[in-house]
């Protein structure tokens, strides 16, 4: 898009640190709305214009998993908009000077662009979830309000996808009109579609995660107390165990011992940078 800088970046002017060797804007929730929604109308206002623009939203696992895995460090290198989901992360970037003070957490970030975007014809296109799930998140999305838009939806199958399939997710996002992509396939699946579909549709592409059963109410969020204090990882592991034991037995030792080389590398204060 027009306003990438030489190396890539959408935003310039947003400050970022590197955490475990990715990139992660040091931004609060209210300006990773206004970056969406501000990506969202330069695809509207040029709908021809390609790449699109991906988001990700890091936290201790993702950066543990870039850790172990180049092509996926890469991935997330691409990507435009790389938001803090998790506290730690929002730790890290305060010992930056960063101003941020809170993460933007996945489910929240959906609301508030679709409440941001209904004065502005936002359309949404859901990707991800069983269909039953996929059902009860677009009519969640759709009753706050009569002019929350979505055009599509679609439940890919659980397995790594083709090209030609890709290509025909890519066609028919287009077809669509869609200018926000929001995708729920869980972590690292979600990203490399959105890695893989960016080239070839003008929206933004924005993975979730979780995002889709929660609002869908399939399954609990932690408290807010519980999100703020940085345990979130602790109510998650206790509702799923036997689906999360190695993200946060395993992720989170990696995703401290990486942020732990950072803070050497820098001598207890990491590089804040705006360029």
């Amino acid at each position: 898009m027009s306003n990438r800088s030489p190396d890539g970046t959408l935003e310039p002017s947003v400050p970022w640190v590197r955490n475990c060797g990715v990139r992660v804007l040091a931004v609060d929730p209210e300006v990773a709305v206004a970056l969406v929604l501000g990506a969202a109308a330069r695809a509207d206002a040029d709908p021809l214009v390609r790449p699109g623009v991906g988001a990700h939203l890091c936290n201790a696992w993702t950066l543990a998993c870039a850790r172990s895995d180049q092509a996926y460090a890469e991935v997330l290198g691409r990507g435009d908009l790389p938001f803090p989901d998790g506290t730690p992360l929002v730790w890290f970037a305060r010992l930056a000077g960063a101003g941020s003070r809170r993460r933007v957490y996945g489910p929240d970030l959906v609301l508030d662009v679709v409440d941001a975007g209904r004065s502005s014809a936002v359309r949404h296109y859901l990707v991800g979830g069983s269909p039953e799930t996929l059902e009860s998140f677009a009519a969640a999305l759709e009753a706050r309000g009569p002019d929350v838009r979505i055009v599509g939806t679609e439940s890919p199958p659980f397995r790594p996808v083709d090209d030609d399939e890709v290509a025909a997710m890519a066609g028919r996002i287009v077809a669509s009109g869609a200018t926000i992509v929001w995708i729920g396939l869980g972590t690292p699946q979600q990203d490399v579609l959105v890695d893989r579909l960016r080239p070839l549709v003008p929206s933004v592409l924005v993975p979730v995660g979780a995002a889709f059963d929660f609002i869908a109410g399939v399954k609990p969020q932690a408290p807010a107390w519980v999100q703020r204090a940085g345990l979130e990882w602790a109510f998650r592991l206790a509702t799923e165990p036997g689906r999360l034991w190695r993200r946060y037995v395993i992720g989170i030792p990696s995703y401290l011992w990486g942020t732990a080389l950072d803070l050497v590398r820098a001598r207890g204060r990491p590089a804040l940078h705006d360029a």
